[in-house]
């Protein structure tokens, strides 16, 4: 996990990752894999970091200036990586909806208490 530790320390700002006690605070599941992706992509040498940060911190100033919806760190993340990968042409955006669709009907599954605790260990 160096290299996460080492590209979320690059992250300062705007983008900087939302922390506890200098830990990494993820509130929902889906945030910890949107992260966890972003990370593995980059170790891959899919893109640089500095080019995710730049969208990133795209991503955050535009939501900004529309000045509407809830602010969620983690969906800007995932929008700025969405653009990057669509960018390199490695994922068509319609695939990309299709999975963003697909994580977030499965995070409202976890909300509900029929399911118990059982999705703590399913890995996406």
């Amino acid at each position: 996990m160096s290299g996460a530790v080492e590209l979320a320390g690059a992250l300062d700002g705007a983008a900087a990752l939302p922390r506890r006690n200098g830990e990494l605070v993820f509130a929902e599941p889906w945030e910890s894999s949107a992260f966890g992706m972003a990370v593995a992509l980059c170790e891959a040498g899919v893109y640089e970091w500095d080019e995710f940060r730049r969208l990133l911190i795209d991503e955050i100033a535009a939501w900004e200036r529309a000045g509407t919806g809830d602010w969620s760190y983690y969906e800007r993340w995932l929008a700025s990586l969405q653009r990057l990968l669509v960018d390199a042409d490695l994922v068509e955006p319609a695939e990309i909806e299709a999975r963003t669709a697909q994580v977030a009907a499965e995070d409202a599954h976890e909300h509900d208490p029929a399911h118990g605790d059982e999705h703590q260990h399913h890995h996406h």
